[in-house]
């Protein structure tokens, strides 16, 4: 193999390698594109440039005064990249996970084609800057906003359903949504309550479910 061969190689596996350091983050925190994804985002990119850049010399060799365009590959590669994030946003009951995870992806996919193009200073910043904006970002205003989350929970009182969703607005929960349900248990009605809630991030995440515990007549179900 020539040296322009290995020179390809490299870039390919600087890509592969730059894109499974953002992965394992994402792995780390359990999300659903973990290093595997990224890993062949980054290297799929990168390949995609460099037969962007390389691929048709000879072609273009024979044919004198043809000339093309090889950003256009790379312009449909950040089109392609969308799909494969929106395979990565999961949107139930006005809940929507998986934003920050299909940003990642779009970013990496940026840092394979920055590799291809031999760009190997800007995709090492880049990669560095992504995971900036993952993790140190997050230590500083990880606090900031809010979220929301699905709560279902039970009682044989409609009172108690009552209370207890007095309860999570008095104590600065937001109620987005709210169904209930009656379910005949032989002699006993359970009514169900199915919540979606907003909370603010600053807050601990199962907060709610130990205000709802105190009531021994209610009875948490699933969070999702």
């Amino acid at each position: 193999m020539d040296q322009m061969t290995w020179t390809f190689i490299l870039r390919l596996v600087v890509a592969g390698l730059l894109g499974t350091v953002v992965g394992i983050e994402r792995e780390w925190r359990v999300k659903e594109a973990g290093f595997r994804t990224h890993f062949l985002v980054s290297l799929g990119s990168a390949l995609f440039m460099i037969v962007s850049q390389w691929g048709f010399e000879e072609f273009l060799a024979a044919h004198d005064g043809l000339r093309l365009d090889p950003s256009r590959v790379a312009a449909q590669v950040v089109s392609g990249i969308g799909f494969i994030g929106a395979g990565a946003i999961i949107f139930h009951r006005q809940i929507v996970r998986g934003l920050t995870t299909a940003a990642s992806l779009w970013a990496i996919a940026g840092v394979g084609m920055a590799t291809g193009a031999g760009m190997y200073a800007v995709a090492g910043a880049a990669t560095l800057l992504t995971l900036v904006g993952l993790e140190v970002l997050n230590l500083f205003f990880g606090g900031l906003g809010s979220y929301r989350t699905g709560l279902v929970f039970s009682a044989t009182e409609r009172e108690a359903i009552q209370s207890a969703l007095e309860s999570l607005r008095q104590n600065g929960y937001t109620i987005v949504s709210y169904e209930l349900e009656q379910e005949r248990n032989a002699s006993t009605i359970i009514y169900r309550a199915s919540l979606l809630i907003q909370i603010r991030k600053n807050r601990r995440q199962d907060s709610f479910v130990e205000l709802l515990q105190r009531d021994p007549r209610i009875l948490v179900e699933r969070v999702a």
